[in-house]
């Protein structure tokens, strides 16, 4: 049989796995690889920086639901990927990394661009291997995918010394995997789902709370049928957002941190609480002890066990994948003819929540028109207009992701793509380039800050190469916005190092070949707004806003939910 060489055998396998693109970056030691690049039909979309790649392989991954791939070279060029990789693996993002390496009889000797990889990615990685043999290459590729893609998602590193990807094997890809010491649980167990829907139906003040394992399960429809048929409120995490329709009386918006009025008192008030696909972050709690206090049943549905009772002690755990378990629920609901006389106490329940988000409702004077400076508030329903609230968006992190996340109505999963767990300056606009590689015919709108845009403006390089239909939106307020908040509740207005000077974007927009608009006035707003997102290719929108402008309600640090600050 023919032999391939290490180089090759990647991407035979990648073609094997049905990979489509490749987001990368080449350098010296991965060149082997990159040569074999080029007779595939893998389409690859060269970055600006290896951040870059690795958050449009994050974007691509949250849309399509496939594991997204990066290829970098060894030393600064693995290195620069590992924010992304941290990134990925907070947020259970599937995403296969491949690096160049040193020869391995140079491993260890402080060669030209070598850095340990393995070590640097072990705690931020799901797993990573470094092959020292080519006839490992293919077994290893087929496990990355599976392994990433299974259970929790999460990234994984494969490390390819140069020599590896040059000596020559037989290629042949295994039909199967089967890892000894990785066995996910799927299905969950029948007597705890039991005991899930039993004390759902025993209690007063149920609620659902709703993460990101929502949206990877691919379990939104039968989410929606479980709340709808018993008529229980959802909230969702920043991460679950879209998981269950906006529009409905039923979803209650996003909790903790940022989240209304209404939301978090429902927290506060629930005497059931079922968690699923979330993991009890720390800006959903607040201040731990004081989570949920009235509950007197948590219920915890997660396809990773080491989640479960990690923050907060649950009292009916339920470990395997969301679609399954919430499959397995709702057939024991629909058997369960006593569950309906729990509905009419539970729609007062709902209409409780619904009169305590109508008493505080988000920013009630900020749709002032009269106004001639520019509120958020006005942006994001020029967004929502113009886009007929279908569109992927794609935020980076501070005061305009919580905006977006508290005003901007998700009706539909993998609409959201954001920054959750590590809070990544600099996400939103690779990622935006990422999901409109996974979805063509979708809209696609970044929204950034002037400070998170300039940490990787250069993708708006990359944009421009491959024609992305983009719109990115930065909300200037010539400020690192959220820390500029925090200094003036928290830190006696004392604003040390958050002013910025930022560069002119629409200059910069040209610069890069790119359209560059700017509004500065209320009036200027729609007119604009409307030229910029009907201009084709990727655009910059410059929307100046008042550096007072702030994300309320919020929770203070160390506070709980019940010591929300409105002003």
């Amino acid at each position: 049989m023919k032999k391939l060489t290490g180089a090759q055998i990647v991407i035979e396998s990648l073609m094997a796995e049905g990979v489509d693109v490749i987001f990368g970056y080449p350098g010296g030691a991965i060149l082997p690889t990159y040569d074999a690049l080029m007779d595939s039909k893998i389409q690859h979309v060269l970055a600006r920086h290896e951040q870059g790649a690795t958050h449009m392989a994050e974007g691509y991954a949250r849309v399509s639901g496939r594991p997204g791939v990066v290829i970098v070279t060894s030393g600064p060029g693995a290195t620069n990927a590992v924010t992304g990789i941290a990134d990925a693996y907070m947020d259970s993002t599937p995403m296969v990394v491949i690096s160049g390496q040193v020869p391995t009889t140079m491993i260890g000797n402080d060669a030209f661009q070598e850095a340990d990889f393995v070590g640097i990615t072990r705690p931020c990685t799901k797993h990573n291997y470094l092959v020292k043999d080519v006839k490992d290459v293919a077994r290893i590729i087929k496990q990355a995918f599976y392994i990433a893609g299974t259970g929790r998602p999460g990234p994984v590193v494969v490390d390819m010394p140069k020599d590896v990807q040059q000596a020559e094997h037989v290629f042949n890809y295994p039909a199967k995997v089967d890892i000894r010491g990785y066995k996910p649980t799927l299905k969950g167990n029948p007597r705890q789902i039991e005991r899930a829907v039993e004390a759902i139906e025993a209690s007063e003040k149920p609620l659902f709370y709703v993460g990101g394992g929502v949206q990877w399960s691919g379990a939104a429809a039968e989410l929606t049928q479980l709340a709808r048929g018993l008529g229980v409120p959802v909230t969702q995490t920043l991460m679950g957002l879209g998981s269950f329709p906006a529009s409905d009386t039923l979803s209650l918006g996003m909790l903790g941190m940022h989240g209304s009025y209404g939301t978090n008192t429902a927290v506060c008030n629930t005497d059931c609480l079922v968690a699923i696909g979330a993991r009890f972050d720390d800006r959903v709690t607040g201040r731990i002890a004081d989570f949920a206090p009235k509950a007197k049943s948590i219920i915890h549905i997660d396809v990773d066990p080491s989640s479960i009772s990690k923050n907060v002690k649950v009292d009916v755990p339920i470990v395997g994948d969301i679609k399954s378990v919430l499959t397995d629920m709702l057939a024991v609901v629909r058997a369960r003819e006593s569950i309906g006389k729990r509905k009419a106490v539970w729609a007062k329940w709902h209409q409780q929540i619904l009169q305590w988000k109508r008493e505080r409702p988000l920013y009630e004077n900020g749709n002032d028109q009269a106004r001639e400076t520019i509120s958020p508030i006005h942006v994001i329903e020029e967004m929502h207009t113009l886009t007929k609230g279908d569109c992927i968006i794609a935020t980076d992190v501070g005061q305009h992701q919580m905006w977006i996340a508290q005003l901007f109505p998700f009706e539909r999963p993998r609409s959201l793509l954001t920054s959750g767990g590590l809070g990544t300056m600099g996400y939103g606009l690779p990622a935006g380039i990422g999901a409109k590689f996974a979805a063509p015919d979708r809209k696609v709108v970044v929204v950034s800050g002037d400070g998170s845009i300039q940490m990787n403006i250069q993708e708006l390089g990359t944009a421009v190469q491959y024609n992305v239909d983009i719109k990115v939106v930065i909300l200037n307020n010539y400020f690192l916005g959220m820390v500029r908040q925090w200094q003036e509740r928290f830190y006696q207005e004392r604003y040390s190092y958050s002013a910025m000077s930022v560069p002119n974007f629409v200059k910069l927009a040209d610069a890069y070949g790119a359209k560059g608009f700017r509004i500065e006035k209320a009036k200027d707003l729609a007119r604009i707004m409307k030229e910029a997102f009907a201009t084709p290719g990727p655009v910059l929108i410059d929307v100046v806003i008042p550096k007072e402008e702030a994300v309320m309600p919020m929770i203070p640090p160390g506070g709980a939910m019940s010591e929300m600050l409105f002003a």
